[in-house]
This record gives C-alpha cells, sequence and structure tokens, in this order.
C-alpha cells in the first residue's frame, strides 16, 4: 500500500504544473516600473513550472545568469540566452534561477528577476538549521494567486499510462 501511495505521489507531481507570465500583463519590460522582486514573492514556484518571459525582442531579451552576476547586473557570460520574445523556461530544478536583461542599463533598471523553486519539506532535521539549507536566504513566498495556472503536460501521458498499467496488475 505504501508503494502505492508512492507511485499517486510521484504521478501527481510528474502531471501538473503552473504557468507563470513574468509581469503578469506588463510582461517582461522597463516600462512601468514593474517589481519583478514583488512579482516573484507573489508567486510558488516547483519544479516543472514554466516560467514565460513575454517582451519585444528588438527591445529586451532574457539572460540565465549566476547569482554573482544577478547582483551586479553583469551580462557578459550568460548561463543561457533567449531572444524570441516568448521564451517558455521550465524549471527543472530546485533553487535559485537568476534571468535579467543584457540590454545596457535594464538590469540596473530593475528587469531581473530572482525565481526561488523551495524545496517541498514539511520538516528540518535536528542536525541542520534552517539557516544551513542555502547559502542564499530563502524568501518567504504566500499562497499561489489566482493567475497560478494548471495545466497537463502532454509529454507525460506515457507516465500516466504506465501507472495505471501498473495499478491495474498490481490489483488484478
Amino acid at each position: 500500500m505504501t508503494l502505492l501511495f508512492f507511485i499517486l505521489a510521484c504521478f501527481m507531481q510528474l502531471c501538473f504544473c503552473a504557468v507563470h507570465k513574468v509581469g503578469e500583463s506588463a510582461g517582461w519590460t522597463t516600462i512601468g516600473n514593474v517589481d519583478y522582486k514583488l512579482w516573484a514573492a507573489t508567486k510558488t514556484f516547483q519544479v516543472g513550472d514554466v516560467i514565460v518571459f513575454q517582451y519585444s525582442p528588438q527591445f529586451h531579451n532574457v539572460m540565465q545568469v549566476t547569482h554573482a552576476a544577478y547582483q551586479s547586473c553583469n551580462a557578459s557570460a550568460p548561463i543561457a540566452t533567449h531572444t524570441t520574445g516568448k521564451d517558455s523556461i521550465t524549471i527543472t530544478a530546485h533553487g535559485h534561477h537568476f534571468f535579467l536583461c543584457g540590454v545596457p542599463g535594464h538590469c540596473q533598471a530593475g528587469q531581473k528577476v530572482d525565481i526561488n523553486v523551495l524545496r517541498v519539506s514539511s520538516s528540518v532535521s535536528p542536525s541542520q538549521s534552517p539557516s544551513s539549507l542555502s547559502h542564499i536566504p530563502a524568501v518567504a513566498v504566500p499562497a499561489p494567486s489566482p493567475s497560478h495556472a494548471f495545466y497537463w503536460l502532454p509529454s507525460k501521458i506515457g507516465v500516466v499510462f504506465a501507472v495505471a498499467l501498473v495499478l491495474l496488475v498490481s490489483f488484478a
């Protein structure tokens, strides 16, 4: 029975994710003084979520950078660069994911965002204090906003059939 609950928990983790449009209706821009730090603090990010950057590619881009580059607005050595104007980035790991606009002056004007994917854990082991869990302080994140949209991942349909088959064989 424990195996069944484990399989169901894994199934739920694989099948649902959220799509977050950075900056909501304003998108990824320097116009309108969008507070991307505040925007990110109102979201609960999870592994599998999709982060959408929508912007005018003539005026902006999206660069994934290190923490040091994020802090200093240094776009000279990005981890990845996106330039389509509607970039969808799937979060594949827990921790901080740093993004900025590499156009000169835009990051300094606030066009940068820290996507912090927290580990879902109900407790901290006695040998670990909360401050020892990460070298980067975590931000308290409130419940998801109403725009926290869930959708089915078509690429995971095979997983659904495999789990259904395992359950069928187990209980037949």
